[in-house]
């Protein structure tokens, strides 16, 4: 994976000198080639359909020089605010003048605060960017991308990755890291309270029946920083294993396997019959893990409690598209964990390639942190190596920089 800010935003290859021997010195090493994130606040900042993709371009011809192969990442969040994020690329500048004028663009939590990571999936299909829906606006540019480097997709562009939510992640922002607003192990918080995600509540409450629910949002849920046991949502028996807690995940988790659905058929159409595999990313949520409600997976997004498994109909949605399911923390173990979050990384693993296996999906890995020493490099080599036959198409490994030529790191 190249560093967050490989092209810089006035559109340029960063350092270029630096790129070319860092890329001469993986293929040595035997890497079969390298991933980068195609900011959509870079490319289309100058304007609606206005995209530049220079940078872009010199890298590729870098990659191909030194014959090795790239995956691309269509980003169609912000970076900054992340774990890891070490630069700041916010949306487009004329999408962030559509936000300042309708707030409810964005994810919103209870209290009213807003997330400009990444369009609200509550307005996929409303044109509220500038006659356009997101949906559109993101099929415009994959369209792009596909033009303007056509003769090299399915050649050197081995695979395009399809960013779906925060962190180029298949989930809600539940979890936001910027100014403290979360920390390690929170169970985060639900994220449906713009007016989009208002209304389709609503409009789901009537389709089953069930209209007075349609106009209440969890309100026994906590807060980002509780742990389950603080809440009556999230707490051994609570609310979550109720028929509303049911009916509410049913329609929180149902919506994001929508979101994913819808973008990846685009995809699908515009990428078809290029050579160029296609994937997506799923989030490793393996704190409260080891709970009876899963709370940090509930809020975001993933319904998979004890007696209901979510990654199985992520895993079809994605074979259904022929898509590879990229997911991380591979490197991590049980035993590495604090006790107090209930964590269980490589439980969650386990369930991923259950999923995969059952749904025909090709599953592919990567670091969730950057880690330079051999226990988690074993850990990925164990992983890969599954007892089920089931193991990694690919793995990608987080993160080339100053730290992985270090020595012994190397």
């Amino acid at each position: 994976m190249l560093p967050l800010d490989t092209v810089t935003m006035s559109g340029h290859l960063n350092k270029p000198r630096a790129m070319n021997a860092s890329l001469m010195a993986l293929k040595g090493a035997g890497v079969e080639g390298v991933m980068v994130d195609a900011w959509w606040g870079l490319v289309e900042k100058d304007g609606p359909m206005k995209y530049n993709w220079e940078g872009y371009a010199e890298l590729i011809q870098m990659v191909q020089k030194h014959g090795l192969k790239l995956h691309v990442v269509m980003s169609f969040h912000q970076c900054g605010g992340n774990v890891g994020d070490s630069c700041s690329i916010p949306l487009p500048p004329w999408v962030l003048e559509e936000i300042s004028k309708n707030p409810d663009l964005v994810y919103t939590d209870k209290s009213g605060r807003r997330n400009p990571e990444y369009i609200s999936l509550g307005c996929d299909s409303v044109p509220v960017l500038r006659g356009r829906t997101p949906i559109q606006v993101y099929s415009d540019f994959m369209r792009s991308f596909r033009e303007r480097f056509d003769h090299y997709i399915g050649g050197v562009i081995a695979e395009i990755q399809v960013g779906m939510g925060p962190c180029g992640e298949l989930r809600y922002p539940s979890y936001p890291e910027s100014n403290g607003t979360w920390r390690f192990p929170g169970i985060g918080e639900f994220q449906c309270y713009d007016k989009y995600m208002r209304s389709s509540l609503q409009a789901y409450a009537e389709s089953v029946r069930k209209t007075n629910w349609g106009t209440s949002r969890p309100h026994d849920a906590g807060e980002y920083m509780n742990l389950p046991e603080d809440t009556d949502f999230f707490r051994r028996d609570g609310t979550w294993n109720s028929e509303y807690g049911k009916f509410f995940m049913e329609w929180y988790s149902g919506k994001l396997l929508e979101h994913g659905d819808k973008l990846l058929a685009s995809a699908k159409g515009v990428f078809q019959g290029t050579g160029a595999k296609l994937s997506g990313k799923v989030a490793r949520i393996h704190w409260h893990y080891n709970t009876r409600s899963h709370a940090a997976e509930l809020t975001a997004g993933y319904y998979n409690t004890r007696n209901h498994d979510e990654y199985l109909p992520i895993a079809k949605m994605f074979n259904k598209h022929g898509v590879v399911l990229n997911f991380t923390c591979m490197e991590m173990r049980d035993g590495e964990q604090p006790e107090h979050a209930n964590c269980s990384p490589e439980g969650l693993v386990k369930q991923v390639q259950s999923a995969t296996r059952q749904a025909g999906t090709e599953l592919a890995g990567e670091n969730a942190l950057e880690r330079y020493d051999s226990s988690a490099f074993g850990q990925v080599v164990a992983t890969n190596r599954s007892d089920s036959g089931n193991g990694l198409t690919a793995f990608t490994y987080l993160r080339m920089n100053k730290r992985l030529f270090e020595g012994q790191n190397w």
